[in-house]
């Protein structure tokens, strides 16, 4: 039985939690899952055990979502031994083999600036998150967007999440582009980097819920 696209449900990720009032309200209001970042020079990094005790309290039926750039297995390793993640979102420049042996569901974020880009991102045989891509050495959580013409007619076998200065007063030209699996939100609803805006949360959930997918 086919399903028609128009009938899916856009899910929804707040990235870069590090409040437990900010994951509860995103709850609340009736997010997919929440994001926690694991890269100590981003001003969103939260300490495994602070972001386990965050995750415990969670509602059932939220997932959580850890952020990696360019870990070691080593790393990744002693984060799951203390946080109950459900996703691993690699986010920097891990290769096709390092998502691979992952023995957790990964998700691979892949910069896009061109469209050499996105055929480097059909490489990887997971999820993916396109988001926008950065200056050399900063990873993500800029606030900024890509050109969004350039994913006309790309295709992957997996689902896809789209991230990158997304809001509530672009997200209807995001949801025009294509039908998405998710999309994924941090600066766009903060007061400040790592700190969420209740009443922008609500307003981009609704946005979301309100348009092309729900």
């Amino acid at each position: 039985m086919s399903i028609s696209t128009s009938s899916v449900r856009t899910r929804i990720k707040v990235c870069g939690i590090t409040r437990l009032e900010d994951a509860l309200i995103a709850s609340e209001l009736g997010v997919d899952a929440v994001g926690f970042v694991f890269y100590q020079k981003s001003p969103r990094y939260i300490e495994p055990a602070k972001a386990a005790a965050i995750i415990r309290q969670l509602p059932p039926f939220v997932s959580a979502v850890g952020l990696f750039v360019n870990p070691t297995q080593e790393f990744i390793a002693e984060v799951l031994q203390a946080v109950p993640l459900g996703v691993i979102q690699l986010h920097g420049d891990e290769t096709p083999e390092f998502c691979k042996a992952q023995r957790r569901r990964v998700m691979k974020a892949v910069a896009i600036s061109t469209a050499e880009d996105l055929q480097r991102a059909k490489r990887f045989d997971c999820p993916l998150l396109l988001d926008a891509k950065a200056p050399a050495g900063v990873y993500g959580g800029t606030g900024t967007s890509f050109d969004w013409s350039l994913l006309d007619g790309f295709e992957h076998d997996y689902p896809l999440t789209l991230a990158g200065g997304l809001n509530a007063d672009n997200i209807a030209s995001a949801m025009s582009v294509r039908q998405w699996f998710a999309l994924d939100v941090s600066s766009g609803v903060e007061i400040s980097p790592g700190i969420k805006d209740a009443e922008k949360m609500r307003v981009f959930i609704d946005t979301v819920n309100k348009g092309k997918g729900t």
